[in-house]
């Protein structure tokens, strides 16, 4: 008699741009964080470093998937994930750590949250900060605050307001979670066309819950599960290019909020505000790093221990 089947590996999506030796961090702590057995795709655009070819080449659960060139991170991250279309993936940069358990927790708080069609972790910041990675959809006055006051005033209302770092973290609904990491509904996730690939880089993951929340889906932030993400590998390497695609992407978000031509002239001044913060973040590296994050990462080892 045959052997019954074993659970389905879980896809792993990870987008690759000569990640170096995070990529082999990864997937050591990738290997602690679920009891899972993992189908790792690492959708490279375009790495010249080799690390993607020797990770696909030393461990058989992970393979190669080449996108043909840089074609942004959301383009990338639906190539990983065109073949699967049921059950949960998880797609996350490879400069992640995940902590022990980590990834079993999100799968099972998925199991608490039926509606949920992303779930995503606390993510701590190396120097010991909680990236406030649940945060409210962006508004008009609130997006229009934190852009202005966030890098000199980072404990101002509106930013925390959109980044709710004024509460303790708890397992809650979002309006969004940072696609730096989470698990996501593959039938959700499919059913609104999966990332927009309009969006280079930055506020892919903001759009896909707008258009997910839409369609009744929610986004739910647990903080028990933990992982650490360095973060700014691209803003390092090419610093000018990512400011522009970054304020380039809020603005295409934010038209897009007020179509129509009643609206111009809302769009336009969106365009000059934007496009001014955006010459200003290229000389001052406070304007450029942004609101500085307002919670310690020591609350998440006092609330899970």
């Amino acid at each position: 008699m045959d052997a019954a089947p074993g659970p389905r590996p879980l896809r792993v999506v990870a987008v690759t741009y000569s990640p170096g030796d995070t990529l082999g961090g990864f997937l050591t702590s990738l290997a602690e964080a679920t009891t899972q057995p993992v189908d790792v795709v690492l959708a490279d655009n375009g790495s010249t470093d080799g690390s993607p070819e020797r990770a696909a080449a030393e461990n058989p659960h992970v393979r190669l998937l080449p996108t043909g060139g840089n074609i942004g991170y959301g383009a990338a991250a639906n190539a990983g994930l065109a073949d699967v279309h049921e059950g949960w993936a998880l797609v996350a940069n490879p400069d992640v750590r995940f902590e022990s358990g980590s990834v079993d927790e999100l799968l099972a708080a998925a199991e608490r949250w039926p509606r949920a069609a992303t779930v995503g972790p606390a993510i701590r910041t190396p120097e010991g900060e909680l990236y406030p990675s649940a945060r409210d959809l962006p508004a008009l006055g609130t997006g229009i605050g934190h852009a202005l006051f966030g890098w000199v005033w980072p404990a101002n209302p509106w930013t925390a307001r959109y980044r709710r770092e004024r509460e303790a973290p708890r397992e809650r609904p979002a309006g969004w979670l940072s696609g730096s990491c989470f698990l996501v509904d593959l039938a959700a996730f499919h059913s609104v066309g999966g990332f927009d690939p309009g969006y280079f880089m930055y506020f892919e993951d903001v759009d896909l819950a707008e258009r997910l929340g839409h369609r009744g889906w929610l986004h739910v932030y647990v903080p028990s599960a933990v992982v650490v993400h360095e973060g700014g590998h691209a803003t390092r390497r090419e610093p000018h290019r990512m400011r522009r695609v970054h304020h380039t992407s809020a603005l295409r978000y934010l038209s897009r909020q007020y179509p129509g031509r009643r609206n111009a002239p809302l769009r336009a001044a969106l365009r000059s505000g934007l496009g001014a913060r955006m010459l200003i973040s290229y000389v001052s590296g406070r304007v450029a790093s942004g609101a500085r994050f307002q919670r310690a990462a020591g609350e998440l080892d006092s609330r899970n221990g």
